[in-house]
């Protein structure tokens, strides 16, 4: 009899599985599918596990094909530099957009997506500040190694309660404080670049990529957490391999986060290496009990939180994934963002010539303070170019909390939206015929000037989830780039290999490499 019963229960149990899968896998995608198509939004077919994945690796694959062949005619680098890099790397995106239009149906695994590349509806979707938009929950699971439910993928109260710790930390006003940490940062790293010129001679070639990394990872540890990089060293080394692994795996594969493959191991081994790193950290900070930088904040909110935290993360939970998150954030978006613009600025030497020429104006004995930097109109407009060209982030998402109408369109419950950000930036329809050239005087008046549709320039985002670090990162941008501009010349070196690369960025996917001389 209790055989028959075990039976029974495993039968039951494996019955609870299948439903569970059917509803996951075919179910619910063709009901959310189904609710769109009766509203003419149309897309791609999908495979019903793998979605369009498939599709999307093959069309890269091809272009990858066609871009290696170019690069292997050895074509010499100021004539290979195309800023027009989103259809080398998301080709799915402009084949689909051509055939479907600006709003088209995809899937990524169980993920279904709406595309949306109608500015009116995008504008709609960023700017309203009703919280039954929220983050899609792939971002906290797929992604959750690296974000967990920090503040870039929670939802709701949480995601307020977040803001409303974090935002203030990074107010105009406490940023400005942070100029002479930043000065004095950027010139430990400045000398090191001396001496190297110093040694080889007249001219360095320089590989500056890891250097503004540390660089960034120094500034947003001593701002934010009170330590300097070489105590946080392992964290963002460690954060650094698991962004290269985690730009790697397909997200939406139903149970292929669980699955013990060589990847996912290195994931998980990373993932509780991070995590204990930053208890230490924490341990170390409510031991000594230092002034009140957004750690403390940090550490204050979670403990003021406890009812809001109780039904979904533990406390210790709530102050990992918020202090991963302003790591990975506050540090690699403008380390890269720097290297960008150093390249654009070896390229077009003429704004070289033009952003030296005000920096040397503004702060001529190298003496640089934070009323400085609002002088600095031409370095502003270089670096607005550069985040238009060369925006770090690729998309900017959202899901459907309940139903939603947006434009007219009937979003459902679960839906999920991609606003593809990086070939809004390059649109010719909303830039102009120059959208894919370097042309920082297209913001000669301010972003309103720059566009038919100002909210198009979105590198941080807009509306109520807009980067609460968008003041720090363009005041370090600002300081770094003057300092090196005061004190080298820099060209582009002929070993350098224009290949703009995604790894949850889009970063310089060889390096930037520099030619350098010392002024």
């Amino acid at each position: 009899m209790s055989i028959v019963v075990e039976v029974v229960v495993a039968l039951g149990a494996v019955l609870v599985v299948f439903i569970h899968f059917l509803h996951v896998l075919v179910l619910r995608p063709k009901s959310l599918r189904a609710k769109l198509h009766r509203q003419g939004i149309h897309g791609p077919s999908p495979h019903f596990y793998f979605g369009n994945i498939p599709q999307i690796k093959s069309l890269l694959l091809q272009q990858q094909t066609q871009v290696k062949q170019q690069q292997d005619e050895h074509v010499p680098v100021s004539v290979s530099i195309s800023h027009s890099w989103t259809s080398n790397l998301f080709p799915h995106m402009h084949k689909w957009t051509n055939q479907y239009g600006p709003t088209y149906l995809f899937s990524s695994g169980s993920i279904q997506w709406l595309m949306v590349a109608d500015m009116e509806m995008v504008k709609e979707i960023l700017l309203t500040t009703s919280l039954n938009l929220g983050k899609p929950s792939y971002l906290s699971k797929d992604m959750g190694p690296l974000l967990g439910q920090g503040i870039l993928s929670s939802s709701g109260p949480i995601w307020a309660h977040q803001r409303k710790i974090i935002a203030p930390e990074f107010y105009l006003d406490k940023v400005k404080a942070m100029v002479d940490q930043i000065v004095d940062s950027t010139n430990i790293m400045l000398r090191s670049w001396e001496s190297r010129i110093e040694r080889d001679g007249v001219v360095s070639e320089i590989k500056i990529d890891e250097d503004l990394r540390s660089l960034s990872a120094d500034i947003i540890s001593k701002a934010c957490f009170g330590s300097n990089y070489a105590q946080g060293k392992e964290i963002f080394t460690k954060l650094r391999d698991l962004q290269g692994l985690l730009s790697k795996i397909s997200v939406g594969i139903p149970g292929f986060r669980y699955f013990p493959n060589k990847s996912n191991r290195q994931i998980w081994r990373l993932e509780k290496e991070i995590n204990s790193n930053i208890s230490k950290l924490i341990k170390q900070r409510q031991e000594e009990g230092r002034e009140q930088d957004l750690l403390q904040m940090i550490l204050e909110g979670a403990k003021n939180c406890d009812d809001l935290l109780s039904n979904s993360i533990s406390q210790d939970r709530f102050i990992i994934d918020n202090c991963k998150t302003i790591f990975f954030a506050g540090h690699e978006t403008t380390a890269t963002t720097a290297s960008w613009c150093l390249m654009l600025l070896a390229t077009y030497q003429d704004w070289q010539d033009r952003a030296r020429a005000e920096v040397l104006e503004v702060c001529g004995n190298g003496n640089l303070d934070a009323s400085m930097l609002k002088s600095m109109k031409t370095l502003t407009m270089v670096i607005q170019e550069t985040l238009r060209l060369y925006c770090p982030a690729v998309f900017l998402t959202r899901t459907a909390l309940q139903d939603v109408k947006i434009k007219g369109i009937k979003v459902p419950k679960g839906m999920n939206m991609q606003i593809p950000i990086s070939i809004l930036l390059q649109d010719i329809d909303i830039w102009g015929p120059n959208a894919r050239e370097f042309n920082p005087d297209r913001f000669a008046n301010g972003v309103l000037g720059s566009c038919k549709i100002p909210q198009a320039y979105m590198p941080f985002g807009i509306g109520a989830r807009v980067c609460p670090g968008q003041h720090l990162a363009m005041i370090e941008l600002k300081v770094v780039l003057s300092l090196i501009l005061l004190k080298f010349r820099f060209s582009i070196s002929s070993s350098y290999c224009h290949s703009p690369a995604f790894r949850l960025v889009i970063e310089p996917g060889q390096g930037v490499v520099l030619n350098m001389t010392k002024i």
